[in-house]
């Protein structure tokens, strides 16, 4: 019987999340996929992880049509994903309606193998994603997330595939996301899975430590069905082992995956011209990276960090943050570095070191992670940490997403007028602030080549229809004048739209066709040809100073990190808060996003909310004002 072994290449999707902070454009990839679809692989990773969030966030690129677009170039090779469970491909848990919905479209749109993890291998939390790939009949990957601490044992993993098994799993894959699994231990544990349980093993492992080569060598010897690689130009340093060294290590040997050396360096090529074209990193393992084995920091966790420390200009800490991340981890129950459990390990680290008192500031994902709503941590946590953190309440016990009522039908309403096709809503309700600003922004570009409200193919209601006033200093002009003569109005189109102006400053636009209005607020009554007319037009976004006496005191909250404010709390919250209102003690006044994770900003007393001092979407600085306040 042939032991020919199968490979998976994640160039188009872990490749690039390690190593160039997943920017890799669709454009960059249609060109080459064709190739690629020829080499023999038996998968190509393409979707899932950060890719979805990056899309939308960084590159202007819907999800969903790179996909299909990759799923149209390839003929030979089945597509695969990387799913995070409940978290799909976000950094918290969603309700069971938003897992199911986006299983069913990512198969529809190309998806034939779903590679399901947990990051606390918590079985409870793959259940209804591996139920939901099953009933759209497409392979069930079920993935044990491989870290190394007093309760990871060879025994502990097995048991879990074992379960995985029961649960419907085709496969099993071994993640390892840090790159610690040794030869040895990789030859005992595929032997042992391969022992208890009759299906294809598939081992997975990055280069960060420099043993991922003879891991999959041992791990192939035990029995081990497929491996992971990248194309040299995308491999080393904190991504994966390179296919062509792979194929040159196996060549001639039962083993023999049979594929064509020339055509692979043909493609690293391809990717190289890629990375000089837009400035990306070459794979090269540091210093910090092979630490790995003492901090077990994945790849993309240390780009994270390293970005974080940058912005706050104290990256010379790095060593420092990585010292504490052990400690963190430990004292929070050994969770494997994985997304998102990574990321709230990361933060309390950073926070711990920078702010010079350990736990001085517990983020809100801590917290949450500490109650239970990430699901069941491998080992007990700290009793002082969660004294600390959450004080005598107790952590749940039942699975997280039980607590999590549906939410699609809800949000068809928030974004039914930006919306193209059903995937879209699945998009806002994994990501509603990116989503939101995505589906707006992506409207908005249609409308100015002329696809919008005119385009039979795509109308715009009169709801929907937005009049521009932006022009205001004809506007002004044009108060000026008025408040000189005898003339009470003037009528006008400017810029498309139907503008009537009044003598004190009342305005009124309509579209040309009559189908929308705005209305401005009049200038002040005092406004006359020497003192400029301000006009402001009321959009939901409008936000405008409390006046407040000069006998009130008033305070800011700042920033307690580098990150992007939003204004509207996680979508369970309360709505966000707007200027006059008065808030209580604990009550969430916004959220900023720092490595991945949504952290909500809460007040330390009863106040009024005299201003709000940045944009919704603006990034922030450490330290930086966020609001002024007065306490009450």
């Amino acid at each position: 019987m042939s032991k020919k072994v199968k490979f998976t290449d994640l160039t188009l999707r872990d490749g690039h999340q390690s190593l160039w902070a997943t920017r890799m454009k669709t454009e960059d990839m249609l060109p080459i996929i064709g190739k690629i679809d020829e080499v023999g692989y038996h998968s190509l990773e393409v979707w899932g992880g950060a890719t979805f969030d990056v899309c939308m966030r960084f590159l202007n690129e819907d999800p969903w049509e790179r996909l299909k677009l990759i799923n149209d170039y390839t003929n030979e090779t089945k597509l695969q994903m990387l799913l995070r469970a409940q978290n799909v491909v976000g950094y918290k848990h969603y309700p069971d309606d938003v897992v199911r919905a986006f299983v069913a479209k990512a198969v529809e749109n190309g998806v034939d193998i779903f590679r399901i993890f947990d990051a606390l291998n918590d079985a409870r939390n793959m259940r209804v994603a591996m139920e939901a790939v099953q009933e759209n009949g497409a392979h069930v990957q079920g993935t044990l997330s491989y870290t190394v601490s007093p309760v990871h044992t060879i025994d502990h993993y097995v048991d879990l595939a074992v379960t995985l098994k029961d649960m419907g799993a085709d496969s099993i894959c071994i993640k390892d996301m840090a790159g610690l699994l040794k030869p040895y231990v990789a030859y005992d544990l595929v032997k042992e899975i391969k022992n208890k349980i009759d299906l294809p093993v598939h081992l997975h492992s990055h280069y960060i430590g420099g043993v991922a080569i003879p891991t999959f060598l041992k791990g192939i010897e035990a029995g081990a069905d497929i491996i992971d690689t990248a194309s040299a130009s995308l491999a080393f340093g904190s991504s994966h082992p390179p296919v062509e060294t792979m194929t040159a290590v196996l060549e001639d040997t039962e083993y023999d995956p049979g594929f064509d050396l020339e055509q692979l360096f043909d493609i690293a090529h391809y990717f190289e011209q890629i990375r000089k074209k837009r400035g990306f990193e070459r794979g090269v393992t540091k210093l910090t990276d092979m630490q790995t084995f003492s901090h077990q920091v994945p790849g993309g966790m240390m780009s994270n960090l390293v970005s974080q420390l940058k912005k706050q200009d104290s990256l010379d800490r790095i060593q420092d943050v990585l010292d504490e991340i052990p400690k963190v981890r430990e004292e929070l129950g050994y969770p494997p570095l994985v997304t998102p459990t990574s990321q709230v390990v990361g933060v309390q680290a950073v926070f711990n070191v920078l702010l010079g008192e350990r736990y001085k500031v517990i983020p809100d994902e801590v917290k949450s992670y500490i109650k239970g709503y990430y699901g069941r941590p491998p080992a007990e946590i700290d009793p002082k940490i969660k004294k600390l953190a959450i004080g005598d309440e107790e952590p749940i016990t039942q699975r997280p997403a039980d607590l999590l009522d549906p939410i699609l039908d809800d949000v068809r309403e928030e974004v039914k007028q930006y919306v193209e096709k059903e995937e879209d809503y699945i998009s806002y309700a994994l990501f509603p602030q990116v989503g939101l600003k995505f589906l707006k922004e992506r409207k908005q570009e249609k409308n100015i080549f002329g696809e919008g409200a005119n385009n039979k193919l795509n109308p715009v209601s009169e709801e929907e229809e937005e009049v521009d006033l932006s022009n205001l200093n004809e506007i002004k002009e044009l108060l000026k004048i008025l408040n000189e003569t005898d003339i009470s109005e003037v009528n006008l189109e400017i810029e498309g739209s139907k503008v009537n102006i009044k003598k004190g400053g009342s305005i009124t636009a309509d579209s040309v066709d009559g189908t929308a209005q705005e209305k401005v607020s009049p200038a002040p009554a005092s406004s006359t040809v020497d003192n400029e007319v301000e006009v402001a037009a009321e959009t939901e976004d409008s936000k405008e100073a409390v006046e407040v006496g000069d006998d009130v005191d008033t305070e800011s909250i700042e920033a307690p990190m580098v990150g992007t404010f939003y204004r509207a709390p996680s979508p369970d919250s309360a709505p966000f808060v707007e200027v006059g209102d008065v808030v209580e003690e604990g009550d969430t006044v916004c959220i900023i996003e720092a490595m991945k994770l949504m952290n909500e900003i809460e007040v330390d007393a009863k106040a009024k909310i005299v201003d709000i001092l940045v944009d919704d979407g603006e990034p922030i600085e450490y330290g930086q004002p966020l609001f002024l306040i007065e306490e009450l």
